[in-house]
């Protein structure tokens, strides 16, 4: 059976280029480590607007081995949610194993 790409249901980073009224507009993101913070890897801040307006970004790898959603470092949850922590992006969604 294939894997469906996770969706980004919401990203509350703002000053994200990819952030479009807290909705993800890259393609696809990167999920990265460490392992006890699971960071938006994919997180641009620029003057300019990036990624595809018409779409909704979604979970490209996951890195996080300790997620309890990371299956072959590909995301299984049926969305995830972006958010600022300690001054960085992280997906708010980490479960641990």
């Amino acid at each position: 059976m294939a894997m469906q790409m996770s969706r980004i249901a919401s990203c509350g980073v703002t000053d994200c280029s990819y952030n479009q009224n807290k909705q993800c507009h890259a393609l696809a993101i990167t999920v990265g480590g460490p392992e006890v913070c699971a960071r938006c890897d994919t997180y641009l801040h620029a003057a300019q607007k990036g990624g595809d307006a018409d779409r909704t970004g979604g979970v490209g790898a996951c890195k996080v081995g300790s997620c309890s959603f990371n299956s072959s470092f590909e995301c299984s949850a049926p969305g995830i949610k972006v958010g600022l922590h300690q001054g960085h992006a992280d997906c708010t969604t980490f479960k641990p194993r």
